[in-house]
Formats: structure tokens, sequence, C-alpha cells
């Protein structure tokens, strides 16, 4: 079994058999990321990276940006996304790109590229996800 490790998320894997929504990824991410695990893990790179100014807010943002990306947009081609509305005193902006689709049936699979700025630092995510038929985007765990 082949194991991706994605940028500020530690080793969280993904996994073609149980499968998360980007949200919860997100979220794991940033709870990975905090300064307390950074400090207790050595992960003090982490620090002061986007993912650790987002709120619950803030990751449904992007999570509703990638939905719509990968429900709308073709491969390459680029959805930006905002954190503004969600309360955040500070801006997280950033792009998601779907890419390399692939369909079997009525499941339907992208590598999606999650970009986030904040405060001059950018961190970059690359999980691959999977829908089925007309459900939501959820990234897979290997």
């Amino acid at each position: 079994m082949s194991r991706q490790f994605l940028p500020g998320a530690c080793a969280l894997t993904l996994d073609a058999v149980h499968s998360i929504t980007i949200t919860q990824w997100l979220t794991a991410a940033a709870l990975l990321a905090s300064p307390v695990l950074c400090h207790a893990a050595n992960l003090n790179f982490l620090k002061d990276t986007p993912v650790t100014y987002m709120h619950e807010a803030d990751r449904k943002a992007l999570n509703d940006a990638a939905q719509k990306a990968l429900d709308t947009k073709k491969d390459g081609e680029s959805y930006e996304w905002s954190n503004a509305g969600t309360g955040n005193s500070v801006s997280i902006t950033g792009t998601v790109t779907p890419q390399d689709t692939t369909k079997d049936g009525d499941r339907t699979c992208r590598t999606a590229t999650l970009t986030a700025v904040a405060k001059g630092q950018t961190q970059t995510w690359t999980p691959i996800v999977c829908k089925t038929g007309d459900g939501p985007w959820k990234v897979l765990k290997r």
C-alpha cells in the first residue's frame, strides 16, 4: 500500500477504502499544526502556517470552495477562495485546482491542489478526492 505524505498534515495519509470530508481532513491538519502538538512532536516548522490561523468557519469556506471547484472546474482550472465574512481577523486566500480526473461507473476521482495564503505564508495540500453520483467530494484515506 503506497502512502502519500501531505504538506502541513504530518503523516496524514489517504486510502481508497475510507473517506473523510475535506473539512474533517483540514481539521485534522489544523490539529496537527497546533502549537502544542507541533512543540510536542518537534513540528515547529508548522507554526504560523495558514492552517494554524484557520477557524472552523474558514475550513468550511475552503471546503465549500473545494466542492464548487471540483464540481465545476476542468482539470488545471483554478477556483479562487477567501475567508472573507468568516469573522476571522486573519485574511486567508487561496485556490483550489482539480486535476487528474478519473471515472469508474458513477464514481469520479480527482487530485485537488488546495492552496492557502495567510500572513505571507503559503501552504499547499494535494489530496485525492472522490464522489459517487451527486454526493459530496470526500478525501480518500490510504
